[in-house]
């Protein structure tokens, strides 16, 4: 009788415990930026510039130039003094901070921690009794505080943890997380523990306290994330997008998350929402956010993304329209909402195990937002056209300077995608050299990756165990190679591939299985084994979907991950009078923009030019330039397309 009380004992705990989330159900734990050390030639210069020119740039805009830091100072002086600029403000100084923190990791430098220091002193100075934090209402009407959806309180509050979370893993200093902390458990209590109804108005909070759960441990902020989730789409909004706007589609708050199917509003906080329930998922295994997340992912992926990984193509609400409504000139595709897409990827991958998620984020990162800075590190794309008649241009900075911060701590942080762990696993995502360990049991696994990527294909994976040790090494296998540039059909190689990947184990071919794009080497690993991935650099041209009206008749060059466009600056001034014959060849050389070295495509083409006695128009030979996408507008100003036209369909006089 008493081993039957037992039992029936047993059974109503693991009934009880079967939907609690633990940490260790993630499929893939992506190892930290601050356990990863980047040695690459393509990446560490740009976090060279990130650390100076960028974050030079970002202290200067947000100390001197604007009053985002002397917001702080007279909240914590008390003394009436007016709010400086948009109510969103803070949330920029919060987003630099984590930039610093990356950089700190990537380049150690004594003046830029204490400049962060001296930062967050002031935040923690204007840091109210009860926990609330925001200079804009604190400083016009804390009555006020709450009561306006919109007005990114809870946004800014999740920059704040975001940085916070960064900060402690590269300093191991605990006051502003503790700062972070006494914020989360404020909202907590303001709204999920009192059940009040409260709809984010600009998501972002979400994956916030997603980095907060997995740093603390504390249940509470996966609680608060799930409990964000689930208040959207119930009529609960107040504020300007609900009551003058009458939009609850623009901020993704017309159905509830787990019923959502379809990409709607503002691209940026569609990326952010996304990302915090594909945590979420990671963490619970609700497959109700698993589900919906797959039809949205696949309604952006499948329909709405530019080639170079850019979202949004509308400048009237930030964000997209109908089904394959994808212009090149006027294409907003802004560089946060790329970064949203690295962001949402990732977190798809962990919670899926899939490569093709990574093939999506790899897309995003090197063309739509790493187009987003300029090569010298201080100048700023907002929005990332794919063609231009020399009329774009970086800019210094903007009024709403969420994109400069936000590339920068990109950038910063690469090292928080390289590699995943999980249980008996090491998955190698993108192609960045760079040292970190992993732990197998009781053995530590250093490893090193060695490459060019992604100017060269060759890729070198050693590990340096102490002894021996069992684990499946997963190493993706990128969809460029196996002629699937993206996920569902958007885009689509105009012919196959003639090479294929190798894969070698200590110089020998090696047998592995394929598993959900991923190349599986299951064996005993010992001290100095050596993995060499091969991965074929070959020019490819790609077409769109005939449903893309925008590249109808048109095509793309692409050479590995990289994206390219032709600029005027490399073609005589003029690309827009370009014509891609049926023979055209295609060669590459080196190359470089400003001090940036790269591989640059040359292509026979036809330029179609005026005859003589201008009465007629003729077609001739020329060798074109093509350089990477993120290259561009770099120089002068200067026409640039990404995709260049097979038949000439009209003409246009020129004055």
């Amino acid at each position: 009788m008493q081993l039957t009380a037992k039992i029936y004992v047993i059974a109503a705990l693991a009934w009880c415990f079967q939907g609690m989330p633990t940490q260790a159900q993630q499929r893939i734990q992506p190892v930290r930026f601050s356990e990863v050390t980047i040695t690459d030639h393509f990446w560490k210069p740009k976090q060279e510039k990130v650390a100076t020119a960028t974050l030079n740039a970002c202290i200067i805009q947000t100390e001197e130039k604007s009053g985002r830091i002397r917001n702080f100072e007279k909240v914590a002086r008390k003394q009436g003094e007016k709010h400086e600029g948009i109510y969103y403000d803070d949330s920029d100084v919060y987003k630099a901070i984590e930039a610093m923190a990356y950089s700190l990791k990537n380049r150690p430098d004594a003046a830029l921690e204490k400049k962060a220091d001296e930062w967050i002193d002031k935040i923690a100075a204007a840091q109210l009794p009860d926990g609330y934090l925001n200079t804009y209402y604190t400083l016009t009407d804390l009555n006020q505080r709450w009561t306006d959806m919109e007005r990114h309180e809870d946004y800014c509050a999740g920059h704040l943890i975001e940085a916070a979370v960064a900060y402690y893993n590269t300093t191991g200093k605990r006051k502003f997380l503790d700062v972070a902390i006494r914020l989360a458990d404020h909202i907590d209590s303001t709204f999920r523990v009192a059940n009040r109804p409260w709809v984010s108005g600009h998501q972002e909070i979400e994956l916030a306290l997603m980095k907060l759960y997995h740093q603390t441990k504390e249940d509470r902020y996966l609680k608060l994330a799930d409990w964000f989730l689930e208040q959207r789409g119930h009529g609960y909004g107040k504020g300007k997008i609900w009551d003058e706007w009458k939009d609850p589609k623009y901020c993704q708050d017309d159905v509830p998350v787990k019923q959502q199917k379809e990409i709607t509003g503002h691209a940026v906080r569609a990326m952010y929402q996304y990302t915090g329930a594909a945590d979420v998922a990671s963490v619970t295994q609700d497959p109700g956010y698993l589900n919906a997340m797959t039809a949205v992912w696949e309604d952006v992926v499948y329909r709405n993304m530019y080639l170079t990984g850019g979202i949004g193509s509308s400048g009237h609400n930030e964000g997209f329209t109908d089904d394959y409504d994808l212009p090149n000139g006027n294409a907003y595709s802004e560089t946060c909402a790329s970064v949203g897409m690295v962001f949402w990827n990732q977190r798809m991958n962990a919670l899926t195990g899939d490569a093709k998620y990574i093939d999506v984020l790899e897309r995003s990162l090197y063309n739509g937002a790493l187009d987003g800075l300029s090569l010298s590190g201080d100048r700023f794309f907002y929005g990332n056209p794919l063609s231009s008649t020399g009329n774009n241009a970086r800019s210094a900075w903007f009024g709403t300077a969420c994109c400069p911060s936000n590339i920068a701590r990109l950038v910063a942080s690469v090292g928080d995608y390289i590699y995943g762990k999980s249980e008996n696993k090491v998955w190698v995502n993108l192609f960045v050299s760079s040292n970190t360990r992993f732990q197998m049991g009781k053995t530590a696994v250093p490893l090193k990756m060695e490459t060019n990527y992604p100017w060269d294909g060759n890729v070198k994976i050693k590990v340096t165990p102490a002894q021996k040790v069992k684990y499946a090494l997963n190493v993706r296998i990128p969809g460029w190679v196996t002629d699937t540039p993206v996920p569902g059909g958007l885009y689509n190689f105009a012919a196959n591939a003639s090479a294929k990947i190798e894969i070698l184990l200590n110089g020998k071919p090696v047998t592995y299985q394929t598993d959900k794009g991923y190349a599986v080497i299951d064996r005993t690993w010992q001290n100095g084994d050596e993995i060499e991935v091969k991965l074929p650099m070959e020019i490819r041209q790609i077409k769109a979907r005939k449903q893309v009206k925008a590249d109808e008749d048109r095509i793309a060059l692409q050479r590995g991950p990289i994206v390219y466009c032709v600029e005027g600056t490399d073609n005589a001034g003029e690309v827009w009078n370009l014509l891609v014959p049926a023979n055209a060849s295609f060669t590459t050389k080196t190359s470089q923009v400003l001090s940036e070295q790269v591989v640059a495509i040359q292509a026979n083409l036809q330029v179609v030019k005026a005859a003589p006695d201008g009465l007629n128009v003729r077609t001739e030979p020329q060798t074109v330039t093509a350089i990477p996408y993120y290259t561009w507008a770099n120089r002068e100003r200067s026409p640039m397309q990404v995709w260049l036209p097979m038949k000439i369909k009209n003409v246009k006089l020129a004055e």
